[in-house]
């Protein structure tokens, strides 16, 4: 994982993790953060997939919880958990042209090799890979106030 965007990802992830951990918001856990001294920037992509995934969060699970097999989103790993709401809300609510779903789906991939278990880049893999195939579809279904701007 090179490049300002997958280091962007990581620390949405990171955060996403924590307040998954904590039980608390992530957009107000990443802004008690932001500014404060001991804390490296948060680059605006970062603050980006933050608010994205905690706006649609509940949408999110709903799909999540849908598309997983032979889990419970409660049973995952947390960081499982945190990849792939960050990978999904990358496949469905990111303008087409900005993340490619190959790009979101490997993105998510890459994440979950280098913070989780042996397992889970193939589990992510397969929950995203099924969801970006019928991406078109999922989008389209979204409320009109969830629409991407393409």
């Amino acid at each position: 994982m090179s490049g300002s965007r997958s280091k962007a990802r990581k620390r949405a992830v990171d955060f996403l993790y924590e307040a998954d951990l904590r039980e608390t918001d992530a957009v107000t856990l990443m802004s008690d953060r932001i500014g404060a001294p001991d804390t490296a920037p948060v680059p605006d992509y970062t603050i980006t997939l933050v608010e994205g995934v905690n706006e649609n969060r509940e949408r999110i699970d709903e799909l999540l919880t849908q598309h997983i097999e032979g889990w419970t989103l409660s049973r995952m790993p947390v960081v499982d958990r945190a990849v792939l709401r960050l990978g999904l809300y990358e496949l469905l609510w990111c303008p087409k042209g900005d993340v490619p779903p190959v790009v979101a789906v490997d993105e998510a991939v890459e994440l979950a090799r280098s913070l989780s278990t042996d397992d889970s880049p193939r589990f992510v893999n397969g929950v995203l890979g099924r969801l970006a195939g019928i991406r078109d579809r999922l989008r389209k279904a979204l409320p009109k106030e969830e629409t991407p701007v393409d």
